[in-house]
């Protein structure tokens, strides 16, 4: 089954492909690979899931907006590349949490990411290499941060 296929299949809504709110590109493609911003939370009505992990929100909603994220990239790469059929594998992920300072378990949060992409890809092609770290504020007090690396057919 294709990505595109399991992605239907799956029954997903996307957010909006997010636009750049700063001097960045949200996607660059260099040779075979495709390199994504940073994407935080978005959701399909244009907001964002705000706050600290391990504060204002549980493990488990940080781990939904670590999900969302992985959504809002979805968005950005079938706009950007027209399907996910273009990508191969997942090569490299990067996730930062908005973190409480006694809060340790980043990698549970940034798994509703890795997840998704392991149910659009499968578990070969889905999961790639992958750092999870808190980090103190992040903009706009978003719960999450997400920046991927894809490698392209």
């Amino acid at each position: 089954m294709t990505p595109e296929a399991r992605f239907l299949t799956l029954q997903l809504e996307l957010p909006p492909a997010p636009q750049p709110v700063a001097v960045y590109k949200p996607l660059v493609v260099a040779g075979r690979m495709a390199y994504v911003s940073g994407h935080g939370p978005l959701r399909a009505d244009k907001t964002l899931i705000t706050g600290v992990v391990g504060g204002d929100l549980s493990l488990d909603e940080g781990r939904a907006a670590a999900r969302q994220v992985g959504l809002a990239i979805l968005a950005t790469l079938r706009a950007q590349l027209g399907s996910l059929d273009r990508v191969q594998r997942v090569v490299k992920v990067l996730g930062m949490v908005n973190s409480a300072a006694d809060f340790y378990d980043h990698p549970k949060v940034i798994n509703g990411c890795s997840e998704l992409f392991a149910e659009v890809w499968g578990p070969d092609d889905g999961v790639g290499a992958r750092s999870a770290v808190g980090m103190g504020p992040l903009p706009g007090n978003i719960a999450v941060e997400i920046e991927a690396i894809f490698e392209l057919h």
